[in-house]
């Protein structure tokens, strides 16, 4: 798992949900190279690690939310983020933001079912 970036807890259970902060494509305490598609693909592990710290998995996401700093990315990411889920498909959000830490294109949020 990756430190945060910031002053925040990465992973927090309430009840019985999980709630993750942001993930961006970090992984060696760099933000990982090959556009957008690699970030997200980087950030889904570390999301997938997260999880898996609680006892959940990416089986047991309910709602995504990804923040983009370019739209036009939409379709590529849609590719990542079916390998990252498979067949399951939780609900999710897609928002464009001017800019994300430290120079990340993708940004992905979940709140889990907690087992």
């Amino acid at each position: 798992m990756s430190k945060p970036v910031g002053p925040y807890t990465p992973v927090v259970r309430s009840g019985d949900l999980i709630f993750t902060s942001g993930q961006v494509g970090i992984a060696d305490g760099a933000l990982v190279e090959g556009g957008v598609e690699a970030e997200l693909a980087q950030a889904m592990t570390n999301l997938a690690s997260l999880l898996e710290s609680e006892g959940a998995s990416m089986s047991d996401v309910v709602k995504t939310t990804l923040f983009l700093t370019n739209m036009d990315d939409y379709a590529a990411v849609n590719e990542v983020y079916i390998a990252a889920f498979g067949d399951h498909r939780p609900a999710r959000s897609a928002v464009a933001v001017a800019a994300l830490p430290i120079g990340a294109a993708i940004e992905v949020e979940a709140i889990a079912r907690a087992k």
